[in-house]
């Protein structure tokens, strides 16, 4: 697997290769995990998260299932707020799929269940940042991620 430089400051992965494999250390969920293209991005997201935003991992939840009717989905960052509020949900894609409405629509289908003030998806190259206002059913595009609360 090409491991592809991303639009994101430098992440101290920690790395292991088994057989074939690379596997990459989350500290989130504190396990190897098969590094794919999309967790390579998922994991840099959660450093940068942590490194860059402060936020404290324990705010930080990777892969979290959401029950939608008779489906069950994941998602793949979930940020909670100081009150321990879901805060900001990121889909994450690998660096070879773009952005575009299919992939900002998964993100809109997920936060359906969670009603979080931000989403944003992002293949590590670019990052499409939205803070929601539910009351005027609108939302406004950021520049970067927000600020932990």
């Amino acid at each position: 697997m090409q491991l592809t430089p991303l639009n994101l400051p430098f992440a101290h992965l920690k790395l292991s290769k088994q057989g074939d494999s690379i596997f990459v250390w989350c500290v989130i969920r504190k396990k190897k995990l098969v590094l794919t293209p999309e967790e390579w991005v998922r994991q840099h997201l959660i450093h940068y998260l942590i490194e860059h935003k402060n936020i404290p991992k324990g705010n930080i939840a990777s892969e979290i299932s959401i029950h939608m009717q008779t489906q069950h989905r994941r998602c793949d960052i979930l940020v909670y707020n100081s009150s321990k509020q879901p805060f900001l949900l990121i889909e994450c894609k690998a660096p070879q799929i773009s952005i575009n409405g299919s992939a900002i629509r998964q993100a809109v289908h997920y936060n359906n269940q969670l009603s979080v003030p931000f989403v944003a998806v992002s293949n590590g190259l670019r990052h499409e940042i939205f803070e929601i206002d539910y009351k005027s059913q609108t939302h406004i595009t950021l520049d970067d991620f927000p600020f932990f609360i």
